[in-house]
């Protein structure tokens, strides 16, 4: 089933319609779908597909000429090459009026151990594939790899390629195709559960309810992504121990260097260190306030993947009885009731990326270029008319930096209506940024809905937002 990468293919189709040489670079993260998404653009192309592995620059070698000979000269197949250039020579001699595809899929393995062989391609490229058809995908997982040696000014490539594409996770509308007979509720989990990643959604069997996929793949020892956490930081970190107590910090809502720091006993250089690594793979993310964004001090680091939040939240818990083959029983009663409480911080994913995609119609009378999260202080009042300061946040902040105007919204994932408070809240906490932003728009975003205060509220800068209006 092809889901929701039409965009992509359709950048793949340009590039191999043109005539003579072309080249593609695409990259993202582990299990996020970039071979399927190359197997099916190649589907009835003449097409050479190598997937590099951590076997040396000279096995690699070998393996790729097989893969060229099968298909450009296959009474020769079972011959090897140890060299890059011999191998390129024979591409350069056979390939002729029809058009090949040469897809080498995990390069940063084999370049890695081969530091000439991007040099290599290039000059191929530059002397002898012009004219060819030949069309080249350069294709990778290793973030950092492939933007600081495949995209930079200093690459040997730079300037090769007529396009890339950095394939993302499914956002959470197209996350919800591949269950579509799932309630909202329950679409809003799988994105949660999965974070919009290709291979976890593809593993999602929607003839069975959300929680027993979620027992199957979990909560059970042979379930997939029962040990995945680790497997992927295995295949990404030598050392998995520090790496993992920096994941379960943030996961517990450390989100700070020195308070990350201190929690796992190392300094902060270290810490920093593999919290950059930690980005570069696209498990965690830096994030800012919005509106100071240039303040280094309102800077956090969350959880990218939603998977990793779900798995680092309730499974460390739960191993014991799941080895005991109890894992279902635990789930019922330690992870159901909790669930929507889980939900909550993908709920606000999910909010502004839908306040993104309206404001960017102009929903809102205003033309929104970003969202993002707001933190910071409110001063309140008690009974006694003694003021004290609080921790305050507004869940969405929609800003457009053209006309200097803003909308701000909260959102509940419960089983419970929003009511008059939560309301009031938003409007006071607004305040806090109206000094840089004019305020034009109030959304309330709710899973069952709103309490009947709101059907005689006479404001028309509050929209309500149920979760049909998401998948609408």
């Amino acid at each position: 089933m092809f889901i929701a990468r039409e965009k992509e293919l359709k950048a793949l189709e340009a590039v191999y319609s043109q005539k003579g040489f072309g080249m593609m670079v695409i990259y993202g993260r582990r299990r996020i779908g970039k071979s399927y998404l190359i197997n099916k653009f190649i589907k009835d192309k003449k097409a050479i597909f190598y997937t590099a592995t951590k076997v040396g620059a000279e096995r690699n070698t070998k393996l790729f000429s097989k893969e060229v000979l099968k298909v450009l000269d296959p009474a020769f197949s079972e011959a090897e090459f140890s060299s890059a250039e011999k191998i390129f020579d024979v591409i350069t001699e056979k390939v002729g009026v029809e058009k090949t595809v040469i897809v080498i899929d995990e390069l940063p393995y084999w370049a890695e151990k081969d530091e000439a062989l991007m040099s290599i391609i290039q000059k191929y490229i530059d002397t002898k594939w012009q004219e060819k058809e030949i069309m080249l995908i350069i294709c990778g997982s290793s973030l950092s790899f492939m933007e600081k040696k495949i995209l930079s000014e200093k690459s040997p490539l730079f300037g090769r390629r007529d396009s890339q594409i950095k394939l993302e996770a499914f956002n959470y509308k197209d996350s919800a195709l591949f269950v579509p007979d799932y309630s909202p509720e329950d679409k809003a989990i799988c994105y949660g559960i999965t974070g919009g990643v290709a291979k976890y959604l593809a593993l999602i069997d929607s003839s069975i309810s959300i929680d027993e996929n979620i027992k199957k793949l979990f909560f059970t020892t042979e379930g997939y992504l029962f040990d995945e956490t680790r497997n992927l930081l295995i295949q990404e970190f030598t050392d998995v121990t520090l790496v993992n107590n920096i994941i379960e910090q943030i996961a517990y809502g450390n989100n700070t260097l020195n308070t990350i720091s201190a929690k796992v006993g190392e300094k902060e250089t270290a810490v920093l260190y593999f919290l950059e690594k930690l980005m570069e793979t696209g498990l965690v993310e830096k994030r800012k306030c919005i509106t100071e964004e240039k303040n280094k001090k309102k800077t956090q680091y969350v959880l990218k993947d939603h998977m990793f939040r779900f798995w680092y939240k309730f499974i460390p818990k739960a191993v014991s009885v799941i080895e005991m083959g109890r894992g279902d029983l635990y789930f019922d009663e330690a992870v159901k009731p909790e669930l929507h409480s889980f939900m909550g911080s993908i709920f606000e994913v999910m909010c502004r990326y839908y306040t993104l995609e309206q404001g960017v119609m102009g929903c809102f009378n205003t033309f929104i270029t970003k969202t993002g999260v707001w933190w910071g202080t409110e001063q309140m009042q008690d009974e006694k008319g003694k003021r004290y300061n609080q921790s305050a946040d507004i869940d969405v902040v929609g800003i457009s930096d053209i006309d200097k105007t803003a909308v701000v919204g909260e959102c509940k994932f419960k089983n419970e209506k929003i009511d008059r408070g939560v309301y009031e809240s938003l409007k006071r906490r607004s305040a806090l940024i109206s000094g840089k932003y004019k305020v034009v728009k109030y959304l309330l975003f709710s899973l069952v809905g709103f309490t009947e205060w709101f059907d005689d509220l006479d404001d028309d800068t509050v929209m309500l937002v149920s979760i049909n209006d998401l998948y609408a």
